[in-house]
């Protein structure tokens, strides 16, 4: 790319946004950020872009100037790219790239690449675990909180970045190209913004787009839009599955992972020594295995990688012990399919904390996983009451709503039994009463550990 006085925009002012303006301030460019937040403090924004800085903030309404004057977009993940004025960009032959693209084009060393509607956290922070144990520059960035872009500066042509991607940064790629892909499963999500599920996978498959023959991508074999959609790829499929063995691929076998190639199996390491709980945990882990093997670790450092790591927050997140009941922050569960695995990774009664923002999801296959498993069901937020709806047409009414985190934190307490278990795992997205998930997950780990003995 010819840098040379290009004039850049930047769309949206969150972390995504203030990380490549902070990347492309060393550039010759002309460069603007703009959010359609009008009551953005500037001062703020500027503080938080640096003073290597040169470019203009622009709030509020779009201008059809600003539109005239672009000659490329970058947009951050939470932009939808339909919008008209984007639309319009578009269709003038404007490129409109993702923060995921802009960080690749400046990055170097080798990247491993992960997505999936579930499961992405914890697999991207666990095979970073797996890779520090071997290479000596290791990045984790994306969706998992610190943006590709923010840490690129430091690359090296030794570094190995790990990138968690979602399916709004993926919509946005050209170049992108991971040596390591992963998809470890796609079920309804983000509807909202895709529209449809073949757009949404569409977005996910991005994700190996632009591999070679010779390179790896990780696949779900329980994932049957995966086995479908793998007859496309023309680079190598590596499989795991965590429910029947393979011919060749990694599979669990008697409570072990093992990994099968042609006449050779070889044990890996026993889901008793992982310190996540869950067959979808396993499920991460295997392809995190994957993906040391693919970047050609030695056994030694695959098993100490997946021996030291421990939950991601939010995820599952063990987080207190209060009077004999074990409390499990699962904020991240913003979908159903999430919050299925959180339900059926408990392994007592359990008090369920649930609710959110509505994203269209439809409720009844979370329903149907209670399986007598859960005894009261805490609901709050705008959902609620389209929850409460389908768990009492499904048989469910043992059923409260409450107001607050507070509300639900203490009625959980009053209720539940020593050797019971109490799981925020909401189903929903967090808008509306929190931030963000993470807000929401440690406003419950703070309640809890309020709680009296």
């Amino acid at each position: 790319m010819n840098w040379n006085q290009k004039h850049i925009l930047v769309i949206g002012a969150g972390k995504s946004g203030i990380a490549a303006c902070r990347l492309l301030a060393g550039e010759p460019v002309s460069l603007v950020l703009y959010d359609g937040k009008a009551d953005l403090d500037k001062a703020a924004l500027l503080e938080a872009l640096g003073g290597t800085f040169s470019g203009e903030i622009v709030l509020g309404e779009m201008t059809d100037g600003l539109l005239a004057w672009t000659e490329l977009l970058i947009v951050s993940p939470g932009v939808p790219t339909d919008l008209p004025f984007i639309a319009a960009l578009k269709e003038r032959g404007v490129p409109v790239w993702g923060e995921v693209e802009l960080a690749y084009r400046f990055a170097k060393g080798r990247l491993i690449a992960v997505t999936g509607t579930n499961g992405k956290t914890t697999t991207t922070a666990l095979t970073g675990e797996i890779m520090r144990a071997y290479f000596d520059e290791v990045f984790v960035v994306g969706n998992i909180g610190t943006p590709y872009t923010e840490m690129v500066s430091q690359m090296t042509e030794n570094s190995v970045t790990v990138a968690e991607m979602s399916s709004f940064q993926l919509e946005s790629i050209e170049t992108f190209h991971p040596c390591v892909s992963m998809i470890l499963n796609i079920t309804p999500d983000h509807l909202n913004r895709h529209h449809t599920m073949e757009a949404y996978a569409d977005a996910k498959f991005n994700i190996c787009r632009n591999q070679t023959a010779d390179e790896v991508c990780i696949l779900n074999y329980e994932d049957e839009r995966l086995r479908e959609k793998a007859k496309e790829l023309q680079t190598k499929v590596l499989w795991f599955s965590s429910r029947r063995e393979l011919p060749e691929g990694l599979f669990l076998s008697d409570g072990t992972i093992v990994y099968r190639e042609g006449e050779h199996t070889t044990p890996i390491l026993g889901v008793d020594e992982l310190n996540i709980i869950g067959r979808h945990n396993h499920e991460n882990a295997m392809a995190a295995v994957g993906a040391g093997l693919a970047m050609g670790l030695p056994l030694a450092c695959i098993q100490k990688g997946l021996r030291s790591f421990v939950a991601v927050e939010h995820r599952i997140e063990y987080t207190a012990t209060k009077n004999g009941v074990r409390y499990y922050n699962d904020s991240k569960g913003t979908n159903p399919d999430a919050s299925i695995q959180a339900v059926r990774a408990m392994t007592v009664p359990t008090i369920l904390i649930g609710g959110g923002y509505d994203k269209g999801s439809d409720y009844e296959e979370w329903i149907a996983s209670f399986e007598g498993k859960i005894r009261w069901l805490v609901l709050m937020g705008q959902t609620a009451e389209k929850i409460e709806q389908t768990a009492r047409r499904m048989g469910f009414s043992n059923i409260v709503r409450v107001a607050s985190m507070e509300e639900a934190v203490a009625f959980s307490h009053e209720h539940a039994k020593p050797g019971e278990a109490v799981l925020l795992s909401p189903c929903c997205a967090s808008w509306g009463m929190f931030k963000n998930y993470e807000e929401r997950g440690t406003i419950f780990k703070e309640l809890v550990r309020k709680l009296p003995e």
